[in-house]
């Protein structure tokens, strides 16, 4: 195929002499040297093997194969600038496929996903609600929000927040027949947890809290977080929760929290995407749009990209958020 091709540039320095019909007009527009133009343009002729321009004292002039030559390069460097701006375009715009949690989608970016559609109106988001890890090489996704210790092999990985859990119920638990005054009261309620997590998380947090308990009676614990902190809400028991996903609730007063005790989680949400991919400019607005958020959901501590060596992949099950 490069054998068939004359060299573009020189095609394209021969079209704006050939609509110039002036070398030093030429030289002008493309902000280049008469001399370079001079230079490409003998460099096409011997490509081609005919003259495509006959030198006048003063001026230039066409030949027959140059004006045969013309108007098919015209329309070549057109459909060429045309499929690159539509290319350039999709880049920008278009489809913008997120494959995101569905607890963290419920609960964090759903209700904050109008900002960016108002930064970025010819982005078509398409949220894809999954709890899988995403195969980017096999799924039309651009970007993906994880949870998890941040080693996926291949990605570019930025930490969205870095998890501290902490119990939470609805204000009139607290202000019921069993009031919650200090951390062991916490033993009279159903405690609730994410069944994807050990049943040893409550018990830890409790000796965080500095309640040493023998054994734990059992607890509702549900699937989704989005589940386990409804349950919360409508008074079931205390949930243990991760704090990103509870913010609006305690925001609006739907959920308190009864205990200021933070346990730190070894695990935390991440935006990925392939590295190839990363820097488009849809996929970085997304991921930029979402790391503000996430900084300023985290008052201004600022979210830092984590080391990935790429090594191992996500312990445990935590995926399921």
């Amino acid at each position: 195929m490069a054998e068939r091709l004359p060299p573009l540039i020189a095609v394209r320095y021969f079209e704006v002499a050939a609509r110039q019909l002036s070398f030093t007009k030429a030289a002008q527009e493309l902000h280049v040297t008469h001399s370079a133009i001079s230079h490409q343009i003998k460099a096409l002729e011997e490509w081609l093997g005919v003259p495509l321009f006959r030198r006048l004292n003063r001026s230039i002039v066409l030949t027959e194969a140059g004006q045969a030559y013309v108007r098919p390069v015209r329309e070549a460097l057109e459909k060429l600038g045309d499929a690159s701006r539509a290319l350039k375009s999709r880049e920008q715009s278009g489809t913008l496929t997120v494959s995101v949690l569905p607890s963290f989608a419920a609960k964090f970016l759903v209700p904050r996903l109008g900002g960016f559609r108002r930064a970025h109106p010819d982005i078509d988001v398409r949220i894809s609600a999954s709890d899988r890890l995403v195969d980017f090489a096999r799924e039309d996704v651009d970007v993906a929000v994880r949870y998890g210790r941040g080693n996926w092999a291949g990605l570019r990985i930025d930490r969205l927040v870095r998890e501290n859990l902490f119990p939470v119920c609805s204000p009139k638990l607290r202000r019921g027949p069993i009031p919650l005054k200090t951390p062991a009261d916490l033993l009279n309620h159903n405690l609730m947890h994410d069944s994807d997590w050990p049943e040893s998380m409550w018990a830890r947090w409790l000796a965080a809290a500095g309640v040493k308990v023998n054994q734990l009676k059992p607890a509702l614990s549900f699937n989704y977080s989005s589940l386990l902190i409804q349950a919360a809400i409508d008074g079931l028991g205390v949930a243990l929760v991760q704090e990103a996903l509870v913010r609006d609730d305690l925001a609006t007063g739907r959920l308190i929290r009864p205990f200021d005790v933070d346990m730190p989680s070894d695990y935390a949400y991440y935006v990925v995407s392939p590295e190839a991919t990363a820097e488009r400019p849809k996929v970085a607005a997304f991921r930029t749009w979402l790391l503000t958020e996430a900084c300023t959901e985290a008052a201004g501590a600022p979210p830092q990209p984590a080391a990935v060596d790429g090594a191992a992949a996500l312990g445990g099950r935590a995926a399921k958020r």
